[in-house]
């Protein structure tokens, strides 16, 4: 920032410089033409013009000044007073003083040498207006030269060590005022790797520094609610895991031991079946919601999913309840397939347990979004347990003996607000029955 700031300074230094050049040397030109002028009027005023059309100089006592490279020249060059005692003129004053003659007004002239010199010229006239004569004046540019040189140099240095200057100030000044800042950013480093639940909080700091404590603050609350969900999520995880991790362990002790029957180690070979995909079904939705957290949206078809997903429960076994489905073949989602069968299998397997004799899968385009609804013919959930249903390990009834800890639920509605929905569930009516919706983004 100071560098930057350093060259903004620099760069308007450089302008100013070469503004203040310019001024300068359009004085020193003013200056010399001038000086020019006052010894060409002084001079002129010397000058008398005879009744016979001679000239004459008057002598004074500052003559030898005056005289110094001025000329009076008359028509055709002729000299009448020069530098010393007969001088001859140069040609450029003989030139010079032609085309004053000729214009009858000031002439100025500059001379491109290895010591540039400036001319000016000046009209004398007789009584009756008419010039009969020129007065010629020189002077060196070398001394204004010199003074340019000079000024230049003046500014290049001045400039140069305000520009050091400046940034030397303006680095103290940046240091002193970020030194808060990184403060901040160090605690904030440091907590949010050791202890997210500290704040920097309210403070003697100027208004920037407190909306950057704000911020910093809402990004301390957000890193903590993540690792305590993600901490919670750990915790259910494991416990939905080891649970029939224990089961499969179990049955395979069992079947081991001497004495089983081939007709009992095929039933603990189904039950190990069944817990293996209890923990698939826990794993591939952690990883279903964790795509659609990272990966584009995509699209499919709701009936070919709703189709695979009671397929599969059929097959897994489900004894006088009958699956149906009511989908229009046109309503779309803007999820992956993975993502929506991941979402509903939760669902259709929480049907199935309270279901009496059927299960009903409907779906319907609702504006931007689609609501796959889940119908069973049960009990429903009372109107004093929907708010909870949703929660990880929660059982309706606590003493029913099904397996798993309670985190299918929990997991589709986190798949389905990750894919940009949610999941609703309905309290039952008079009728009974559950319902379930899962609202996902149309496509």
């Amino acid at each position: 920032m100071a560098w930057s700031a350093t060259l903004v300074v620099a760069a308007w230094m450089v302008v100013l410089g070469v503004v203040a050049v310019l001024v300068v040397g359009v004085a020193l030109d003013r200056s010399a033409d001038d000086a020019l002028r006052a010894r060409a009027q002084a001079v002129t005023a010397t000058v008398r013009v005879g009744a016979g059309g001679g000239l004459t100089v008057l002598e004074g006592p500052d003559d030898q000044a005056l005289d110094t490279d001025t000329w009076v020249l008359a028509p055709g060059g002729a000299l009448v007073e020069g530098v010393g005692a007969g001088t001859a003129a140069p040609p450029r004053a003989v030139s010079l003083a032609a085309r004053v003659l000729s214009t009858d007004g000031e002439v100025l002239d500059t001379v491109d040498a290895d010591a540039p010199t400036r001319l000016l010229g000046l009209p004398v006239h007789d009584s009756g207006g008419r010039p009969v004569a020129a007065v010629v004046t020189a002077a060196s540019l070398v001394p204004y030269q010199q003074l340019r040189e000079l000024a230049v140099t003046a500014v290049a240095v001045l400039a140069v060590l305000l520009v050091v200057g400046v940034h030397l100030v303006l680095r103290a000044a940046v240091a002193r005022a970020l030194s808060p800042v990184a403060d901040m950013s160090e605690q904030v480093d440091a907590w949010s790797t050791t202890d997210p639940s500290h704040r920097l909080g309210p403070g003697p700091r100027p208004r920037e520094l407190s909306s950057l404590a704000g911020t910093l603050d809402a990004l301390l609350d957000r890193i903590a609610a993540a690792l305590r969900h993600e901490q919670v999520l750990t915790a259910e995880l494991s416990h939905e895991l080891r649970t029939p991790l224990a089961g499969m362990r179990a049955e395979l002790d069992w079947a081991r031991a001497p004495g089983r029957s081939d007709a009992q180690r095929r039933e603990s070979l189904d039950e190990v079946h069944q817990a293996l995909r209890r923990a698939e079904g826990v794993v591939e939705g952690l990883l279903a919601s964790a795509r659609s957290a990272t990966a584009a949206p995509g699209r499919c078809e709701v009936l070919p999913a709703v189709e695979r997903v009671l397929a599969a429960r059929r097959a897994a076994g489900v004894e006088g309840v009958s699956l149906r489905a009511e989908v229009d073949p046109a309503v779309a989602v803007g999820v992956e397939a993975a993502v929506l069968e991941r979402a509903l299998s939760p669902l259709v397997d929480n049907a199935c347990r309270y279901a009496r004799s059927a299960v009903r899968v409907s779906a319907r385009r609702d504006e931007a979004q689609v609501r796959v609804t889940v119908v069973d013919d049960g009990p429903g959930i009372p109107a004093d347990l929907v708010a909870r249903v949703l929660e990880p390990g929660f059982r309706a009834q606590p003493s029913e003996q099904h397996r798993g800890a309670g985190l299918g639920l929990a997991l589709a509605a986190r798949l389905a607000r990750t894919a940009g929905g949610d999941l609703v569930p309905e309290a039952a009516g008079a009728a009974g029955g559950g319902v379930l919706h899962l609202v996902l983004p149309a496509a």
